[in-house]
């Protein structure tokens, strides 16, 4: 079984200029995850970009880059299209997609997800990472309360925890990635990472945060 990884990383970023490669301790960003897919079980790692500075960065710190065409590189392009392109033309059996926005990952959260998929008990077709989240009151923006009652207010004891979605990276086999267009699909397992190491960079308050974390 060939085991890959990909990280989708686009040039335009309107929030942190040039977020994938902005310096975070001396490193760029994408750095990060990069080195945790060398150092896991994936074979090759790869950063799919439409951008000459990203191809330069990644090249440098080990990964392989495949072009991204522009026609799925907008603000309003979905990853599963990147996921496809990438899919279609290169040879892998089990696809890793790590998100370079996720620099607290690990090389041994990644490993829990592939052993998931690598065990034939378990059968899973795709696994991604989550955070176990307690209950906490939540508010609309109309100010009301969301899915409970201030006339009943639950303890958090009560209530049952939930798994988060924290997006630092999913992994699935290609026939069911190119069969169901979708980054999961199937029979589907997670791997909890703890809710410290979830934080994804998306504003410069999330960078400051992430640089206090490393």
């Amino acid at each position: 079984m060939k085991i890959v990884s990909v990280i989708l990383a686009r040039g335009g970023s309107k929030g942190i200029p040039n977020k994938n490669i902005v310096e975070i301790n001396g490193e760029p960003l994408i750095s990060y995850t990069i080195n945790a897919s060398k150092q896991s079980q994936i074979q090759e790692t790869w950063v799919s970009t439409d951008c000459d500075k990203i191809k330069k960065v990644s090249s440098k710190y080990g990964a392989r880059v495949i072009d991204r065409p522009e026609l799925i590189s907008g603000d309003l392009s979905q990853s599963e299209e990147a996921l496809i392109h990438f899919s279609k033309n290169v040879n892998f059996d089990i696809l890793v997609f790590i998100q370079p926005t996720s620099p607290l990952i690990q090389a041994s959260d990644l490993n829990k997800g592939i052993n998931l998929i690598m065990k034939k008990e378990q059968k899973y077709d795709s696994v991604f990472s989550v955070y176990t989240e307690h209950w906490i009151p939540r508010w609309t923006t109309e100010i009301k309360p969301k899915n409970w009652d201030i006339y009943q207010r639950p303890m958090r004891q009560e209530m049952m925890e939930e798994y988060v979605e924290n997006g630092a990276f999913y992994i699935t086999k290609k026939e069911n990635l190119l069969k169901s267009k979708l980054r999961y699909s199937g029979r589907i397992g997670i791997v909890k990472m703890p809710n410290y190491r979830s934080f994804q960079i998306d504003t410069l308050d999330d960078l400051k945060l992430i640089e206090k974390l490393l």
